[in-house]
């Protein structure tokens, strides 16, 4: 377990955040005192999610609604607040994905990745800025290695992604006068999560994205959790505008090379199969 920052009395918001990456941040800003108010598609979701942070000791609240609706992010963010009041953290991490080249993918298939990640994060964000601690608030936006690394069968995601961590870049510049510091997190490959299992489904894919990670392992979500904390805290009070990978380096050429070997592999299984 990282060591703790203390998040005691704390406002803290997760889109997304009732189930891996994003419920593993929520959970790790509950277990430092944070009063927590994640949101999702799911009602189903959303109860669970709430009971896990209730049971880690924190003060939890939730709202099931889709970050593609304007209206119902703003609705899920103002109940918050009016339960909360302004928020010291707002974690951004709705996404979706599937694998496929784009010659398999329909344009309703994109656009439905871009409005989940790239509208979505917008929506949030947006919404959310008249309930945000100025100064002080620290916003952070869950990306993608797809962000930076080219990768076949993630045209969707490569694009979005992308369009998320140039999202941050502009707005820690407008909002910055507010005292808003917005940032971005790269996890790398994250294990026991839909993505990894969507990406690198048996033994081998497996074995080749660990070797591929200098630090030779699959992360935890844990290991993304403390970064968002230690960007939401004071240690990081002069830190905007950045895009931090948590990947145990696998940034450094391992993602772009593995997840291309991987992704030939998915192409010339689903040939055989149709042929």
């Amino acid at each position: 377990m990282a060591e703790t920052i203390d998040f005691a009395g704390k406002a803290v918001f997760v889109a997304g955040g009732t189930s891996g990456i994003n419920l593993g941040i929520a959970l790790g800003f509950a277990r430092a005192g944070a009063r927590v108010a994640v949101m999702s598609r799911s009602p189903e979701k959303v109860d669970a999610a709430v009971a896990r942070l209730r049971a880690a000791g924190a003060e939890a609240m939730g709202t099931a609604a889709d970050v593609r609706d304007y209206a119902a992010t703003e609705a899920a963010l103002k109940a918050a607040h009016d339960a909360y009041g302004d928020f010291d953290v707002l974690v951004s991490g709705a996404a979706g994905n599937f694998p496929a080249p784009a010659l398999g993918m329909s344009a309703n298939g994109f656009k439905s990745v871009v409005d989940i990640d790239l509208l979505g994060s917008f929506h949030v964000l947006r919404a959310a800025h008249p309930f945000l601690r100025k100064p002080g608030a620290s916003v952070i936006n869950i990306s993608a290695p797809q962000a930076e690394a080219p990768m076949a069968m993630q045209a969707h995601v490569c694009a979005a992604k992308a369009g998320v961590d140039m999202l941050t870049r502009v707005l820690a510049m407008e909002w910055g006068r507010d005292g808003i510091r917005i940032n971005s997190v790269i996890p790398g490959p994250i294990d026991e999560t839909e993505g990894m299992a969507r990406l690198a489904p048996t033994p081998q894919a497996r074995a080749l994205v660990e070797r591929s990670v200098p630090l030779g392992r699959m992360g935890v979500a844990e290991d993304v959790a403390a970064a968002c904390r230690l960007l939401s805290s004071p240690l990081a009070g002069f830190i905007t505008g950045a895009v931090l990978p948590v990947d145990g380096g696998w940034s450094l050429g391992g993602a772009a090379a593995s997840m291309g070997v991987i992704a030939e592999q998915a192409m010339a299984a689903a040939a055989k199969a149709k042929g």
